[in-house]
């Protein structure tokens, strides 16, 4: 390593780099343990269209405070 580079790597969770960034824009948010909400239990896209990817990754939930809407699914499909 460079003497100028830190021997220090402290890891984020994706869900809390982007409350980070909500929380830029002045809205309130927090993250909620993987497979707690109902919003996770569903199925993600159907399977009768070819451009629907096989697998998807559930990364948890986001929860809005003061907002319309009440959680925002985090996933990664491919």
């Amino acid at each position: 390593m460079h003497d100028s580079e830190s021997d220090t790597f402290n890891p984020i969770n994706k869900n809390d780099e982007f409350c980070k960034s909500l929380k830029k824009i002045g809205i309130d948010a927090q993250t909620k343990q993987i497979d707690t909400d109902d919003v996770e239990k569903g199925n993600y896209y159907s399977r009768h269209y070819t451009h629907t990817p096989a697998m998807v990754t559930n990364h948890g939930t986001i929860q809005l405070k003061s907002s319309n809407i009440d959680v925002v699914q985090i996933i990664q499909k491919g």
